[in-house]
């Protein structure tokens, strides 16, 4: 069954550092091959719940791995019978 996951991270890093390690997490996200949609806040991805999980504890660790000293992460989760799609959330609006 298809969920919807969106991820936030903040990253405690410098404010240099801060747009290219969220980068690091997108591009990660991007490459994992599920569908995703980035926005100004979050990034939304949408598969079988355990693997967004998974990817969701990626983002911690590649937070972690680089630098981050804590991390503020905000996880939203959306589901219902049948599945959710993003596509049938956002095609109203395209």
């Amino acid at each position: 069954m298809k969920y919807n996951v969106s991820l936030q991270v903040i990253p405690n890093v410098s404010e240099t550092e801060l747009y290219p390690l969220v980068d690091r997490v997108i591009e990660y996200i991007k490459n994992s091959g599920v569908a995703s949609i980035v926005g100004p806040m979050e990034t939304t991805m949408e598969g079988e719940l355990p693997v967004l999980l998974d990817i969701v504890a990626k983002a911690q660790e590649i937070c972690l791995g680089n630098g981050a000293t804590r991390i503020l992460s905000v996880v939203k989760i959306d589901c219902k019978a049948g599945g959710v799609t993003i596509e049938e959330k956002i095609r109203n609006h395209r």
